[in-house]
């Protein structure tokens, strides 16, 4: 089975139509997807500043995770749980947007990246017991990751484009036959 037919049989389900016919549900679950990709990006930019060591630089590393995991990791709950939400109400859209794919692909390194990242912080701190050293490597890290997210946010709202920004390598035209 094609992804394309995976999409159609996503699109033809109930919640689907249950989702596209009630004309406040899409606008209320983008509002807070949005509002959740600034949390999480906040939250980012803050840890990543902080290893800089250009923001919060009078708190330990650790207590600065401390302070923004919970952020974290609830505001990407939140995104997964409304992006499924809006992968449901336009599956042919998303699933076939390059962008999207291309999107999916750098959340799951975000979230593998942050999850290693804090493991990395608690680690060092229960062995040193006080504040980690902050590499070289870690500082480009944190560039890098910063520069993953604001990927992830310009992908995110491309989905709507994916012919116009990608023309033929986008799925959805090739699908078609090539034909913008």
């Amino acid at each position: 089975m094609s992804l394309l037919e995976i999409a159609k049989a996503i699109d033809s389900t109930s919640l689907s139509t249950s989702i596209k016919t009630i004309s406040w549900i899409v606008p209320l679950v983008q509002c807070f997807h949005i509002l959740m990709v600034g949390v999480v990006f906040v939250s980012i930019l803050m840890l990543s500043l902080r290893v800089l060591g250009r923001a919060r630089t009078d708190e330990p590393l650790a207590m600065t995770w401390s302070r923004f995991a919970p952020f974290l990791w609830g505001g990407i709950v939140v995104l997964i749980i409304t992006g499924v939400l809006l992968v449901i109400s336009e599956p042919v859209r998303e699933l076939m947007a390059l962008s999207f794919r291309l999107k999916m692909l750098l959340l799951a390194i975000g979230i593998v990246s942050a999850a290693v990242f804090g493991r990395r912080v608690r680690a060092e701190v229960a062995v040193a017991g006080s504040e980690p050293l902050v590499s070289g490597g870690m500082r480009m890290a944190s560039v890098a990751t910063l520069v993953l997210w604001v990927a992830i946010i310009i992908l995110g709202r491309t989905i709507a484009y994916d012919d116009s920004v990608w023309g033929s390598w986008s799925p959805a035209v090739l699908q078609r036959g090539g034909a913008l």
